[in-house]
């Protein structure tokens, strides 16, 4: 794709604010005519980007293009791009008609060409008869049409919307997507969206870019981020899956459940960790067992209006959800079956904690923001540098912050079939990952033990420069 098909280019932006890194070196283009969510957790970043592509917040490193032209300097009024908030902002004494009028009247456009290009906007959002209503007598849905209507009429090149339907009943909200989705194409502007919904950004997107922690996980197209996720978060973050611990027997063999099985990918090695992204709907289920690759026992069945969702347990101790439009009695045992194509395999990330520490004395290392118990080498003093390593499943989780040598924040969890991968957040941004079997929450604070026997220090390699 040539760079003059590109209208918007971000290049490195970073933006922290008190010494939190809000950004972290994001890149990435938006082509003409595209449709491209930042999708993400709330606090991820994503409306912090759209606001420094609208030029409401300043860079503190980076770029932001518009058709190959750098316009960070430039104030919000000078950029050819309008922006759709979740809060409407439209003016309560002004009328349908003169709040979308109002910037095309604050440029001089003739009377007769606001006439017309109003008229336009109201036939396009359906409102064709509500131009001398009061906007507060409209609906939330209502409101947003002219909200957009407004935003359109000034025929900007870029199109920012920053969750503007977040705010609308869910039958509502549905109704405006699709008809953003027909505006989109009718109009043929670029619309850069910001949701947190992942099924809002599967149904609108051409592209879109997955947000966490203001870093970029994945880019992709719908059907990419779904069917093929590069991580846990984005595995976990679009649509039920099932994420289980794997091993790469070799290409084309993966082995996971207690079971081995042919799939598709290639090029993760010999006997190498891996993650293994199951989707509900792509596990058969059937009465029979014969055929089977192997067997379970219902544990629940739920119908969800579309299809059932059961929750099996395996022959080898592990639970699976899986979703059929056909419903299996609870206790029943089953018949199960995947093909090649339906398993994504992922790269682990890693396979054990390895984090910075300070020797503290010989008997202790500093790190996770707490002073920790361990073995310290022969030859490592206090205030020597180290690198700290300990397995997920040694990491000790505890009711009450000051029962344990550090403290954190339940930040992320994932449920691996047969326990849960948690990832918690100190009070300073460090992560630990932790594999337990015990139950957690999001937001939970917890205390963080670690026996002496399971830490690994070793000294830092010094750099030679």
């Amino acid at each position: 794709m040539a760079k003059n098909d590109f209208i918007i280019d971000i290049r490195h932006i970073k933006k922290s604010y008190d010494g939190k890194t809000v950004l972290d070196d994001i890149n990435f283009y938006v082509r003409k005519g595209e449709f491209v969510t930042l999708l993400g957790p709330s606090g991820c970043g994503k409306t912090t980007i759209l606001r420094t592509i609208a030029g409401f917040i300043a860079p503190d490193e980076g770029s932001v293009l518009l058709e190959g032209k750098d316009i960070s300097q430039l104030p919000p009024y000078k950029r050819p791009l309008n922006t759709v908030f979740q809060r409407y902002a439209l003016f309560p004494h002004l009328d349908v008609y003169d709040n979308i009028a109002f910037g095309l009247k604050l440029q001089g456009v003739p009377r007769e060409e606001i006439d017309k290009r109003v008229k336009k906007m109201l036939k396009m959002v359906s409102l064709t008869d509500y131009e001398d209503r009061d906007v507060e007598s409209l609906s939330g849905g209502q409101q947003q049409r002219v909200a957009i209507a407004r935003a359109l009429v000034n025929q900007p090149k870029v199109l920012l919307l920053d969750e503007p339907l977040a705010a609308l009943d869910i039958n509502i909200r549905k109704d405006m997507q699709i008809e953003l989705k027909e505006m989109h194409a009718k109009l043929g502007i670029t619309f850069i969206y910001v949701t947190h919904d992942q099924e809002e950004a599967l149904t609108l997107s051409d592209t879109i870019v997955v947000i966490n922690e203001g870093k970029i996980q994945q880019i992709g197209t719908p059907s990419d981020i779904y069917n093929e996720p590069c991580n846990e978060f984005v595995a976990d973050f679009i649509g039920e899956s099932n994420i289980l611990d794997g091993r790469m027997i070799e290409d084309r063999k993966v082995e996971f459940i207690g079971h081995t099985f042919d799939c598709v990918d290639e090029g993760f090695g010999c006997d190498t960790p891996v993650d293994v992204v199951l989707r509900p709907e792509d596990i058969y289920i059937m009465n029979k067992l014969d055929g089977a690759q192997f067997t379970g026992k219902v544990k629940s069945c739920t119908f969800k209006g579309v299809h059932y969702e059961m929750f099996v347990d395996t022959d080898n101790g592990y639970e699976l959800m899986i979703q059929d439009y056909n419903s299996f009695e609870t206790g029943s045992v089953v018949g199960l079956f995947i093909k090649p194509q339906d398993i994504q395999v992922m790269h682990k990330n890693c396979t054990e904690n390895v984090l910075d520490g300070v020797v503290v004395d010989e008997n202790h290392v500093r790190f996770l923001d707490g002073k920790f118990e361990c073995n310290v080498p022969e030859g490592l003093c206090s205030g020597d540098e180290v690198e700290v390593s300990f397995p997920f499943d040694k990491v000790e989780l505890m009711d009450y912050q000051d029962e344990g040598d550090a403290e954190g924040k339940v930040y992320f969890l994932i449920y691996k079939g047969d326990h849960y991968h948690i990832d918690v957040k100190t009070s300073s941004g460090l992560h630990l990952l932790v594999d337990t079997q015990d139950v957690w929450d999001k937001e939970d604070l917890v205390g963080i033990n670690i026996a002496p026997e399971f830490i690994t220090i070793k000294a830092k390699q010094q750099s030679n420069d």
